[in-house]
């Protein structure tokens, strides 16, 4: 049984270089790879391609990275809380691929599958059909949209074991279990790590196949993004 256990998120991302494309889980501010990005903070790495369903907002999140300017492209279906990103776009210092949502999980999950392209009727006569070939079926039109895979995936369980099986809880589990099979290096770090044997297999989202390096992460903040409350 391989132990794929490193010591923290520094070491976890190490060999992670300018240029890189990387995939980041989570849904909004909720099971993102905390751990990580702080580690990326620290390394310096420069130049990434971030393919998240969100670009963060200013203090948190991938809006660190954007505001230390460590990223030079966001592949995203949601951008709207983050006053940096809405900068960097609009004076085209960022280059910026919107997703529909729907369209960017399928991207994604058909990245870890192995199928390089497939048809939606998502974005059929706006912009997102702008160069993309569009047919027919049974009356419908649909867009041609292609795989999207990563050379590193930074996802974050709620609990994980030291072969890299992952259960993710609630939100978190979005946008995480597509993108850890759709990295080339699937990175994990989880609120808790346990032994092999003490997960139940039934209750395994990413099975450790998919997943080359697992840590406990610490010091979440599990930021909300707007919280609503009943008056």
């Amino acid at each position: 049984m391989i132990n794929k256990v490193v010591r923290d998120a520094d070491e976890a991302v190490r060999d992670i270089p300018d240029n890189a494309v990387l995939m980041l889980g989570g849904f909004g501010l909720s099971g993102i790879p905390e751990n990580c990005i702080a580690a990326l903070l620290r390394k310096g790495v420069k130049g990434l391609t971030c393919i998240s369903n969100n670009a963060g907002v200013d203090d948190f999140g991938i809006g660190l990275l954007l505001k230390t300017r460590q990223v030079k492209k966001m592949i995203s279906s949601y951008v709207g809380e983050n006053e940096e990103f809405e900068r960097q776009l609009l004076s085209g210092e960022l280059e910026v691929e919107l997703i529909p949502q729907g369209t960017l999980a399928e991207r994604c999950r058909a990245g870890g599958a192995g199928i390089p392209a497939f048809y939606t009727p998502a974005g059929v006569g706006t912009e997102v059909a702008q160069g993309k070939e569009v047919r027919e079926f049974n009356g419908k039109k649909y867009l041609l949209e292609h795989w999207l895979r990563a050379d590193f995936s930074l996802v974050k369980a709620w609990k994980g074991d030291t072969t890299g099986n992952l259960i993710y809880r609630g939100t978190s589990r979005n946008f995480n279990p597509m993108m850890a099979a759709a990295g080339k290096i699937t990175i994990a770090e989880v609120e808790e790590l346990v032994p092999v044997g003490q997960l139940d297999p039934n209750q395994v989202h990413t099975p450790g196949i998919y997943v080359q390096r697992i840590f406990q992460g610490k010091n979440y903040e599990k930021r909300i993004e707007q919280r609503t409350i009943r008056k």
